[in-house]
Order: C-alpha cells, then sequence, then structure tokens
C-alpha cells in the first residue's frame, strides 16, 4: 500500500479483515444447508458481496430455491418470495396505486419486489412483460408505478432461479434480462456420500430451520464497500479486458460480452479474494470466474450443440488462449 497514510491504511486494513470474517461466517452459515456444493455457495456470495444479482438455473430438486432462502435467512434482512407464473402482471410484483377512501388520495401499495431479498422463483415462467418490469429495479435501483417512482431498500439483491430443461409454458429471458445478473451458477446432483448427509440432515427436520442471521443489511453495506478497496494490478485490468474483448472475436460467438461485462469480472475477482482472505487479486480469481460472470452475456451462433453448451465451452477455449499475466501482490 504503498503511498496510503499508515493510519488510512490500518483502517483499511481493519476494514478488509471485518469483511472477510463476515463473509466467512454467510459461507459457513448457508453450507449447513447446501451441502456438497462449496463451489456453488462461494460465488452465490460474491455475488451478495459485488452488489449483483444472482441467476441459479439448474434441474428441479437440486437445491435452487433452498439456496437462495439460505443467503437470506443468513442476513438480518428483509426478504420476499415471488413464485412467477404465467398469469402475473407486471403490479403483481412492483405494486399498484389505489385510492383510499379514507385519506382521499391515492396510496401506493407496494409489492414483492420492494425487499432488500427477492427470491424470484422460476423466473422464466412468467411473460415477457412482466420479466421487462425486473429490469428498471434490478439495473437501477428504483421502479415506476403510474409515472411515480420509487427507490428500492438498500441492500436489494435478486436471487433468481430458473429450470433449463423443462420449455414448455416457459418464456425465456432475453439477452438484456440475462445481461442483468451478475452471475449464473448451477448446482448439479450431489455425489452418492453428500445425498446421504442430504437424507440423514433432513430425517427429523430441515436444516434451514435452525440457521439464523449471521449478519445484518449493514454489515452487507459494508462488506460491498470494502469489497473495493481489494487491489487489482494494472495488468491483471488488462488481462480481464482481454478475456472479455476475445469474446467479441470468437468465431462461434455471435455478439459477446459488452463492458458490462468487464466490471462484472472486476468486480467478482475482487470479492473472490477478499473471500479467500487476500487483499489482492490474482490470475486465478479471473479464471475462476469467468464462466460463470460472462458464459450466460453470449450469444451463440447456431450450432448442432446447445447455446449453453456452446458459451461455456467458448470461453474456456478463450482461457486457454489469452497469455495469463504473472502475479503481482499488492505493493
Amino acid at each position: 500500500m504503498r503511498g496510503i497514510i499508515p493510519d488510512v491504511r490500518e483502517e483499511m486494513v481493519e476494514a478488509i479483515s471485518k469483511a472477510q470474517s463476515t463473509a466467512r461466517a454467510i459461507l459457513n452459515n448457508v453450507q449447513q444447508v447446501i451441502i456438497g456444493k462449496e463451489d456453488a455457495v462461494e460465488l452465490a456470495v460474491i455475488a451478495l458481496i459485488s452488489n449483483g444479482h444472482l441467476l441459479i438455473e439448474d434441474a428441479p430438486g437440486v437445491g435452487k430455491t433452498m439456496l437462495a432462502r439460505s443467503l437470506a435467512r443468513s442476513l438480518d434482512c428483509s426478504f420476499k418470495r415471488i413464485q412467477f407464473t404465467p398469469d402475473m402482471l407486471p403490479g403483481d410484483i412492483t405494486g399498484i396505486t389505489v385510492y383510499s377512501q379514507k385519506t382521499g388520495d391515492f396510496e401506493f401499495r407496494a409489492g414483492p419486489v420492494m425487499a432488500q431479498m427477492v427470491l424470484a422463483d422460476e423466473i422464466n415462467r412468467a411473460t415477457p412483460k412482466v420479466q421487462s418490469a425486473l429490469l428498471e429495479c434490478m439495473d437501477e435501483g428504483q421502479i415506476t408505478v403510474d409515472g411515480v417512482t420509487h427507490n428500492m431498500p438498500s441492500p436489494f439483491h435478486v436471487l433468481a432461479t430458473q429450470n433449463p430443461i423443462e420449455y414448455e409454458g416457459t418464456f425465456p429471458l432475453p439477452e438484456t434480462q440475462l445481461d442483468r445478473f451478475l452471475l449464473r451458477i448451477s448446482l448439479g446432483y450431489p455425489s452418492q456420500d453428500d445425498e446421504i448427509a442430504i437424507v440423514e440432515k433432513q430425517q427429523y427436520a430441515h436444516p434451514i430451520e435452525k440457521i439464523t442471521p449471521v449478519a445484518t443489511g449493514a454489515d452487507l453495506l459494508d462488506l460491498q464497500t470494502a469489497v473495493k478497496d481489494i487491489y487489482v494490478d494494472d495488468t491483471l485490468k488488462k488481462y480481464i479486458t482481454s478475456l472479455v474483448a476475445a469474446t467479441r472475436d470468437h468465431p462461434t460467438i455471435y455478439l459477446g460480452a459488452s463492458p458490462r461485462g468487464s466490471l462484472a469480472l472486476f468486480r467478482t475477482a475482487q470479492a473472490r479474494a477478499l473471500v479467500h482472505g487476500r487483499d489482492y487479486v490474482l490470475p486465478d480469481d479471473v479464471k475462476a470466474l469467468a464462466e460463470s460472470v460472462l458464459a450466460h452475456r453470449l450469444i451463440i451462433r447456431l450450432t448442432d450443440v446447445s447455446q449453453d453448451k456452446s458459451g461455456r465451452a467458448s470461453i474456456t477455449e478463450i482461457l486457454d488462449t489469452i497469455p495469463v499475466p504473472g502475479t503481482v501482490l499488492r505493493p
């Protein structure tokens, strides 16, 4: 930390150390419920630390909703769950303005999206009109109802789930909506040993009923502030932007990631470094996050394989071709 006043440096180190303890407490809490999926849980916590929204995509029954609920219960924040269905209207999530006979005036009745932690369950079952109602609140931190703007609470995070297997009666998220999600993760099936542990833990009661908040909304805001002080060397900034730029020239990619992808990879790399107890980012942080941050932002050319598989494969190819810089510690 060359050039930093000693008192300021000490204060920064203390804030980062406190943030690391808070992040580790949230991780440990969620892992009491989600067994054997340490990497996915870590990515979910990284999304929160990075002040971004999370899309959990996987087959039914693997714990998508439970992961989102565990994250919400680990934080002492207001929480609402929205079960998306084809017959929903935008007002069902944003709220409506009604006339009050008592006051003689119009009053805004907030919808379930006006919470600090929002679980958007099976988001792809809602119509595009309803999905688009989330765009403003996810990107700008506000909603507009009947011409009046209402600010979202702080912190504000959307944890959305969707089933990529069953497409009947679903409406795929458009690229603009996908781009609002900082990370897209999947859980996958557990190993046999982990599945036995899951069965045993739920024999008498679900473990989510036993976990309690380990951090407050203010703690999360402090986390999101502290992560900005994690050091990122200039060579890593060039590496990040080179990876994103390569998605725009790759032969299998029709439309590559925008600068929002670079910003997302930059911030999540800082968050991963913090979670791992460092105050500086390593190339491994960037490589570990590239797929989850970038794959869902790409539009793949029509091929004989699925878009999801092609996106992930393209990111892997790009990681293999872009030279990895050497490790540079905080000066």
